[in-house]
């Protein structure tokens, strides 16, 4: 029993490594669909910006109201802008972001995959002389791999609008002292950690949904087990790449 379980994640594990060469493989070789890259880009950045928007908001408004009451027994209320830019900028926007896009794109795209597969459409466009994973797979990843990035900057921009709302209310601090505090505390490498790690975590989302939908079976079943490891995995392995990348950063000098 045990080693047939072993077996069993073993092959998922080949056939997993088979799918990402291929991607690689793929994408690196003409003809592009620019059109279906263009209109996934759309479908995952432009409609995802009123829940991003929302999320980052909101996430600016309340960790600066729970990080006031710390900083304000050391009478530090002053270094809350610089706080802020810190933590949003080098953390929260790319992992915030990236978990948001795992339960809304990851599971989209594995459900609309998944249901591409079961009813044989992508049997058909292999019929018809269309390369499937070309159109389906790479593009799909390659708009991921845009876009979350993208959205990344977004998120951190809204959460810092948000953060000042906050601060002006309590301490009248004015816009622009805000913002000079605010990319005093960061640094050209802080950006470029958040739109790496973004940019992997993009990619784990892309890869994992097209992988769960294109891999689908059992019908209607097979569908909704596709959507659902399709945000499970991806969020697992954001968290995981957090930690490493976060390790890995640690060597690259200031």
């Amino acid at each position: 029993m045990i080693s047939k379980t072993v077996d069993k994640y073993l092959i998922e594990l080949a056939e997993i490594h088979r799918f990402v060469i291929r991607f690689f493989k793929e994408v690196f070789v003409g003809p592009y669909e620019f059109k279906e890259i263009v209109r996934q880009c759309y479908e995952i950045g432009v409609k995802s910006l009123p829940l991003i928007s929302l999320t980052g908001f909101i996430i600016g408004i309340v960790f600066t109201k729970q990080s006031r009451p710390s900083l304000a027994d050391f009478g530090a209320q002053a270094m809350l802008p610089a706080l802020i830019s810190i933590a949003v900028v080098r953390a929260l926007a790319p992992l915030v972001t990236a978990l948001i896009a795992a339960g809304k794109v990851g599971s989209q795209i594995g459900a609309e995959l998944g249901s591409m597969k079961v009813s044989e459409q992508i049997e058909a466009m292999e019929v018809s002389g269309i390369n499937p994973f070309k159109f389906l797979v790479v593009s799909r990843v390659v708009a991921t791999s845009v876009m979350i990035p993208i959205l990344m900057l977004y998120v951190a921009l809204v959460a810092l609008l948000g953060a000042y709302l906050n601060i002006a209310q309590n301490e009248a601090t004015s816009i622009v002292v805000y913002f000079t505090e605010v990319f005093d505390a960061i640094t050209f490498r802080d950006i470029f950690s958040s739109v790496i790690k973004s940019l992997v975590f993009g990619f784990t989302i892309g890869i994992v949904g097209c992988y769960q939908g294109y891999t689908s079976s059992k019908g209607t079943e097979g569908v909704g087990r596709a959507a659902n490891w399709a945000v499970v995995m991806s969020m697992f392995l954001i968290f995981i790449e957090e930690l490493v990348i976060v390790q890995l950063l640690q060597f690259i000098p200031q």
